[in-house]
């Protein structure tokens, strides 16, 4: 058993490694772009609904509007349907590069959502009560409802991570790298079963550990 665990490293280990690196890179990078795009929207999707400290609403109704339609698009079908412009943006739609703009199409929307969610979930009362102090409203934005919310805030973006990871596998239909390539070249194209299952195991783990990290991280900053 041992000496198949080694001859199956000495063959594979340097792939799966880069294929992990790449995934990383791909999460990482989408990630971060994503929440600066995200957040921002789900704040600008709360105060500008009726009855908010920003009321506007054609501008609401038409970020609304442009969330919803991004948000119904599979993954798969969006990384296809928006080749011109990755290719625009990145100038390349293969490999890691090629990938971080459907990335962040696909995950930016998520993240509105779930920080608009988090931000709603934030009791109206002490909302108003600053506000009837004459606290600015940037100032309630950081202060009041980020800092209430944060706990909820941080399962979302857990979510929304691990959804960028299931996202990063199906880039692999397009060569972008990582996990989800190496096991669609080799697991699947050339039936290498056991760089599939090892592919498998590594996401699964991958998964569970953001999951745990999430989790704790949100109770934590509950209870502060």
């Amino acid at each position: 058993m041992s000496a198949r665990i080694s001859e199956f490293i000495d063959l594979w280990g340097v792939d799966i490694w880069e294929a992990i690196i790449e995934t990383f890179q791909m999460v990482g990078i989408s990630l971060l772009i994503s929440v600066l795009i995200g957040l921002p929207l789900g704040v600008l999707l709360v105060l500008t609904r009726p009855e908010k400290a920003l009321e506007n609403k054609f501008f609401f109704r038409l970020l609304n509007a442009v969330i919803n339609v991004i948000r119904s698009i599979p993954f798969i079908i969006l990384l296809f349907f928006i080749l011109p412009f990755t290719k625009m943006i990145a100038g390349t739609t293969i490999g890691v590069k090629g990938v971080i703009v459907p990335l962040v199409v696909f995950t930016a929307p998520y993240i509105a959502r779930l920080m608009e969610s988090a931000l709603l979930e934030v009791d109206r009362g002490v909302v108003e009560a600053y506000e009837a102090m004459g606290v600015k409203t940037r100032h309630i934005i950081w202060h009041v409802l980020v800092r209430e919310s944060r706990s909820s805030i941080v399962l979302g973006l857990t979510i929304a991570t691990i959804g960028l990871i299931g996202a990063t596998a199906m880039a692999g239909l397009v060569g972008a790298g990582g996990l989800g390539d190496l096991a669609y070249r080799y697991g699947h194209l050339r039936y290498e079963v056991d760089v599939m299952y090892v592919t498998v195991f590594l996401l699964i783990v991958l998964v569970q550990g953001l999951q745990s990290f999430g989790n704790v991280l949100s109770a934590r900053l509950k209870k502060d």
